[in-house]
């Protein structure tokens, strides 16, 4: 059983890989990047996940190494907490409360025990860069409360802070000023360029800057795609020398670690190396797919990476050859197709890279593959209209696969295909096999497969804005020996010249509903006779589904006036209605639930509900303050056991939609896996050990030793805790030795967790024979006392049923000289 706990909106995965430049370790071994509320580790030669960082209760905004220890890492967050991670093991360390949004994190190594962050002033568009003190504590949280001023008016992008010559001064840009702070001298020095008043100077923003390591100069990248050195000999006195390849605004700029070169990226897709920071020594790695946003280089100087637009890592050799590529869910184009799972391999499957389908694991949160539909090169230019991939369906259980792309310059201009795909198992992947130029003479609104289990022959059904919807069937008469099979219109229809704005069969394939703009007509699949039609004058159907399993005799419509309508098949009359402003409706294909997202001014609201019933089963008031797009139902490959009524529509299936941001979202609930730390995990792992055949070798021999040490425990009157059982010794034992304090502070810690614990004994524990007030007035000495205590402990151990004699006065001092007499005589015998 599932523990019941409030479900909550979470992100869950998808997240961006590009809002921040990513890290390398010391080691160019890993590479860290921000994810949503995560940091992700990956491998830079593998290209796996190794770990997930959480922690962070809101979208973390900035990483680096800590500059003392190589094996940790900072990370910053707008919940307002810098923390400390070893990211070999996955662990947190500790958690710097700041208590302000933080935007960005800079570490130096020269300044020690302080991190530098980017926060808000009063005004949401001015931010200052200022040093935050660590104080050293041995608590998991410390609250870092002593803020320093270092520079105002900068720009909230970390592309635009850039510490240089190790650390004697900080360079920010923003707009056409340039400041440089020195840490030394604490003067600020700005200089401005020529302002956009000037037409000859209109693109001289600037972009982002970067620091030579060891020199005074600083690179700035510009609008114009200009890049300018600038090379000081005082604070005010400076001289620079301009590159240009770029014809576009330079996204990015970087030196190497030795700042023999400097790289850049923009919208070309093509990483620059500026050899000794000249124009004529230069080289390029072109062709990398996206604009490039972010540049990185590891510490060892061996490795680079460039960061995406379309969501994508590339780790590139010093030779400048790429050699791994991480790639997370494509968020460069519009999501047209929207959301869909692929019935072979179950994953999320939207429009990816211009002219492609991009097929996402939601298990793994990688991508598997992407498909090429459109397949011509794609030209990067905002002022060319593109071919677009618009609508998408799988049907028949996956072996089919139709498409739809289109290109309107013009109105009267309209360029439309519609491509169909068969999946082959012997290259598993999909094959076109039909192509069909205008198969409507306007844009195509809808498109849907009959996925009927007793259907005979696959059918497909298109709606346009042209007024008719066509029934495309797969015929095998493409030549005469009946090998080639084909798609071929059979069936056009329409309904008083209304645009066709909704498609979708019903669960068994025996109907068709197609919406007219404000009616939805009923169609016989076997005759393609109208049988019924529905109008409530309620404004365009904006949304059209039937219900499913034992509520298969409802149709549901939602209306751009935000009327939720359903009608009952069977008596050809309205059900239910209800107000209800609907921009997402989707079937769970496992149950009767079906999810509605409602827009309103404050956010979206969730409704799950059965077209049974009016009553909706869960409400879940602002799951997202921005517009849902689009929204999907994935069946569960181990289905949960929610008991509560409310909770179970998330049984068979989990709900995902994807937000105008495009953040993929869904609903889940914590389980108590969750809540273990990576060490309890660890521990939790030995104890429940696989009975593999080194068990059954050493296992015994264990079991008898515990057998063993069991008997001599009960013979003893003193008995020692097992270190083993002592949580304390066991964390110590399992943490990483880099990530402990100093011995000399877990020293008494670790003495007084092997000590036995002294419990004060009550009035009914303590025998009647033992005399109270003797104790008291015995002038015994120190070595006496203590014995005596020892066998006072010991009478009330748990041992069983055996009972320890209680020694008498006279029978102590009677031991107590038999232990004065000297017997170092027997060695000599």
């Amino acid at each position: 059983m599932v523990e019941e706990e409030n479900i909550r909106v979470v992100r869950c995965g998808g997240s961006e890989l590009n809002f921040r430049r990513a890290v390398f370790s010391a080691d160019s071994k890993y590479i860290f990047c921000v994810s949503g509320d995560f940091v992700k580790v990956y491998s830079t030669v593998t290209e796996e996940c190794v770990h997930i960082l959480h922690g962070h209760r809101n979208l973390v905004t900035g990483i680096q190494l800590n500059p003392n220890n190589h094996l940790q890492l900072y990370s910053c967050s707008l919940d307002g907490t810098i923390k400390l991670w070893d990211y070999i093991d996955g662990i947190l360390i500790k958690t710097f409360i700041v208590g302000c949004k933080l935007h960005a994190l800079f570490t130096l190594a020269q300044a020690e025990d302080s991190v530098f962050v980017i926060v808000n002033k009063e005004k949401p568009d001015i931010f200052q860069l200022v040093s935050v003190k660590l104080p050293k504590s041995s608590s998991q949280e410390v609250e870092a409360k002593e803020l320093s001023f270092v520079l105002d008016y900068i720009n909230q992008s970390p592309k635009c802070i850039a510490f240089g010559n190790e650390g004697v001064y900080v360079a920010a840009v923003r707009e056409f000023y340039l400041s440089v702070y020195f840490f030394k001298k604490k003067t600020t020095s700005r200089f401005t360029l020529s302002s956009s008043r000037n037409k000859k100077h209109a693109k001289n923003n600037f972009t982002c800057v970067a620091c030579h390591p060891t020199e005074d100069c600083i690179a700035s990248g510009h609008m114009d795609g200009k890049i300018r050195l600038w090379n000081f000999y005082d604070d005010k006195k400076y001289t620079y020398t301009c590159l240009h390849w770029h014809h576009d605004m330079v996204m990015d700029l970087a030196f190497s670690v030795t700042g023999t070169s400097l790289l850049s990226g923009g919208r070309e897709s093509v990483l620059v190396e500026w050899r000794d920071a000249t124009e004529k020594n230069k080289e390029f790695l072109p062709r990398l797919g996206a604009t490039i946003e972010h540049i990185s280089v590891s510490p060892a100087g061996d490795l680079f990476c460039t960061s995406h637009s379309d969501n994508k890592i590339i780790i590139i050799h010093r030779n400048l050859e790429a050699s791994a590529v991480i790639q997370g869910l494509v968020k460069d184009r519009s999501i047209f197709t929207g959301l869909m799972i692929d019935p072979r391999t179950k994953a999320l499957v939207l429009n990816g890279k211009p002219g492609h389908l991009q097929f996402y694991s939601l298990q793994s949160d990688k991508q598997l593959y992407n498909l090429d539909i459109i397949q011509q090169e794609y030209i990067n230019d905002y002022g060319l209209i593109q071919i677009e991939l618009t609508k998408a369906a799988f049907g028949c259980f996956g072996n089919w696969l139709a498409t739809v792309e289109q290109r309107q310059e013009k109105e009267t201009e309209l360029e439309l295909q519609m491509k169909l795909w068969m999946y082959n198992k012997k290259t598993q992947g999909f094959i076109l096999n039909t192509k069909i130029n205008m198969p409507h003479e306007d844009c195509i609104t809808a498109l849907c497969f009959c996925n009927a289990e007793k259907s005979e022959q696959p059918t497909l059904v298109t709606a346009s804005k042209d007024g008719y919807f066509k029934v495309w069937i797969l015929t095998d008469d493409s030549d005469i020996y009946k090998k080639a099979v084909g798609w071929t219109c059979d069936f056009v229809g329409s309904y008083h010249k209304y645009q066709a704005t909704n498609c979708c069969f019903s669960e068994d394939g025996s109907l068709l509903a197609v919406s007219f703009e404000e009616i939805v007509t009923i169609w016989d699949s076997v005759t393609w006779e109208l049988k019924c039609t529905f109008c409530q004058r309620a404004g365009k159907i904006r949304h059209l589904c039937f219900g499913r399993l034992t509520c298969s005799k409802y149709l549901l419509g939602a209306t751009e006036n935000g009327i939720l309508c359903c009608w009952n098949l069977l008596s050809c009359a309205l059900e239910w209605n209800a107000k209800l402003n609907v921009r997402v409706m989707e079937p769970d294909p496992n149950s009767e639930n079906i999810a509605a997202i409602s827009q309103s001014s404050v956010g979206s609201d969730l409704f799950v509900f059965k077209p049974s019933e009016p009553r909706p089963l869960y409400i879940q008031k602002g799951i997202s303050r921005e517009k849902v797009q689009w929204g999907v139902f994935v069946p569960r490959d181990v289905p949960e056991s929610f008991t509560s009524e409310a909770y179970q529509w998330l049984n068979r299936s989990q709900f995902y939609f994807l937000t105008k941001s495009q953040s993929l979202l869904t609903f889940s609930t914590k389980s108590p896996e969750e809540k273990l730390t990576p060490t309890s995990k660890q521990l939790l792992a030995e104890e429940s050990l696989p009975t593999t055949p080194f068990y059954f070798i050493l296992g015994k021999h264990r079991q008898q030793q515990d057998e063993k040490l069991n008997e001599t425990l009960e013979n003893e009157l003193v008995q020692l805790p097992l270190t083993e059982n002592i949580p304390a010794i066991s964390e110590l034992l399992h943490t990483p030795a880099h990530v402990l304090p100093s011995a000399a502070f877990l020293c008494s810690m670790f003495v007084n967790s092997l000590l036995l614990s002294k419990e004060t004994k009550s009035a009914k524990e303590i025998p009647e024979d033992v005399d109270m007030e003797e104790e008291k007035e015995s002038e015994d000495s120190d070595e006496e006392n203590d014995f005596t205590e020892k066998v006072q402990d010991t009478s009330n151990t748990g041992l069983g049923e055996d009972i320890i004699h209680q020694l008498s006065k006279s029978e102590e001092k009677e031991l107590r000289k038999f232990r004065k007499i000297d017997y170092s005589w027997i060695a000599a015998l």
